[in-house]
């Protein structure tokens, strides 16, 4: 009966899961456990709801690719990526986590309990000049979404907007986005236009080339001005007005498609630069060799002329709801591994598919069960493996 019904053999029903999952893609484990105790009168413990998550996230990579394209897209596919580093457990942390507890020799105090710790530890190391607080590892975003061009010509939307985030590596990312591409009716050769917008990162830039040799490639016109910026602070005083006005200079030149100009704006600063200033050659050149490398992708008067992107606030916004609220919290420590599944389930939920997501799990379970004659479980404790889509 079980497995005519689609109920898996973990104690809890799909409408169970669904939900302890959803809210857990909002909130933390602990916070999820109170809303549901707050409303239900009982909630699973915070245990089984990571372990749902982790259930129900191992099906998320074949929910991607099986899912449907969106109805109704307009005639130019924008994407936009991104990358966004979240705090990640160090394997001294992992070490503490894992080991065994010491007895607590006041059970009754957490205060003198931390105060034992601390002494059992010794003094914290200090950390040395540049070293990341957080050990921040980095998760792509990308962001899609057509425009529809109205009767006064102009672009509207954006229309269908999907998000999709990984921890694997940046070519995987780059790799969705051209199945997903394809899957909407924009493939190599169908002439429709793509625009790609990014801020200018190299192994991004690279991996577009290979899939998106077709596509409009834009640099993020707000990155190349806090690039002017750093060069206006090498030129001039911090809040003079003669930094505002050479900034806002280059800026009316940038977005009048004449990027060139400003190379050669810095080139002639650079020969006229005190020999000794070394360290402000060295940022004034980082500045000038950024824009020279990219000044073809940064014809913003023509980009504004056909009404299209020149600026990535989409996944800006994204990166901030998806993952800066989620994953970004005090005291937060993730395992890649384990963070990839709640975060693909988020993007998922972001994506209004929540539903036809779960109904599609629901569905394969049941068909698995029937096939093997058992009921199946939907928890795991594990998590799999990053996704490799793309990567050989």
């Amino acid at each position: 009966m079980d497995m005519e019904l689609g109920l898996t053999g973990d104690g809890f029903s799909m409408l169970m899961q669904s939900l302890a999952t959803r809210i857990a893609t909002k909130m933390s484990y602990a916070q999820a456990v109170v809303i549901l105790t707050l409303f239900l009168r009982w909630s699973p413990a915070q245990g089984s709801i990571e372990s749902m998550v982790l259930g129900l996230g191992r099906h998320t990579g074949d929910w991607f690719e099986a899912a449907p394209a969106p109805e109704g897209d307009g005639e130019v596919l924008v994407i936009q990526l991104d990358s966004k580093a979240t705090p990640t457990a160090t394997e001294e942390e992992l070490a503490k986590r894992r080991g065994p507890r010491s007895k607590n020799p006041h059970p009754g105090s957490q205060r003198h309990r931390g105060r034992a710790a601390r002494r059992r530890r010794g003094s914290k190391q200090r950390r040395k000049k540049g070293d990341k607080a957080k050990n921040g590892k980095m998760a792509t975003i990308v962001v899609m979404y057509t425009l529809k061009r109205s009767t006064d010509d102009m672009l509207e939307g954006p229309i269908n907007k999907k998000v999709y985030a990984s921890y694997a590596p940046k070519r995987h990312a780059v790799a969705i986005a051209r199945r997903e591409a394809d899957k909407r009716g924009f493939g190599p050769g169908t002439e429709k236009l793509i625009q790609i917008v990014t801020d200018g990162d190299n192994d991004l830039e690279r991996y577009i080339e290979e899939h998106f040799p077709e596509a409009e490639h834009t640099i993020d016109v707000y990155h190349v001005t806090e690039y002017i910026w750093e060069a206006g602070h090498c030129l001039y005083q911090e809040g003079s007005d003669e930094l505002v006005e050479w900034v806002e200079t280059q800026k009316e030149t940038l977005y009048d498609g004449r990027a060139a100009e400003i190379v050669a704006e810095i080139d002639r600063r650079l020969a006229q630069l005190d020999p000794g200033k070394q360290s402000v050659r060295e940022r004034l050149e980082k500045v000038r060799n950024y824009i020279d490398k990219r000044v073809d992708k940064m014809n913003y008067k023509e980009l504004r002329a056909q009404d299209l992107e020149i600026s990535s606030g989409a996944v800006e916004g994204v990166i901030n709801y998806v993952i800066a609220k989620r994953f970004d919290s005090s005291g937060m420590r993730w395992i890649k591994e384990r963070a990839e599944h709640l975060l693909q389930l988020r993007c998922i939920e972001v994506n209004d598919d929540w539903d036809a997501f779960i109904e599609f799990v629901h569905d394969r379970t049941r068909e698995q069960a029937q096939q093997q004659r058992k009921n199946l479980s939907l928890k795991r404790t594990d998590p799999a493996p990053l996704p490799t889509y793309g990567l050989t």
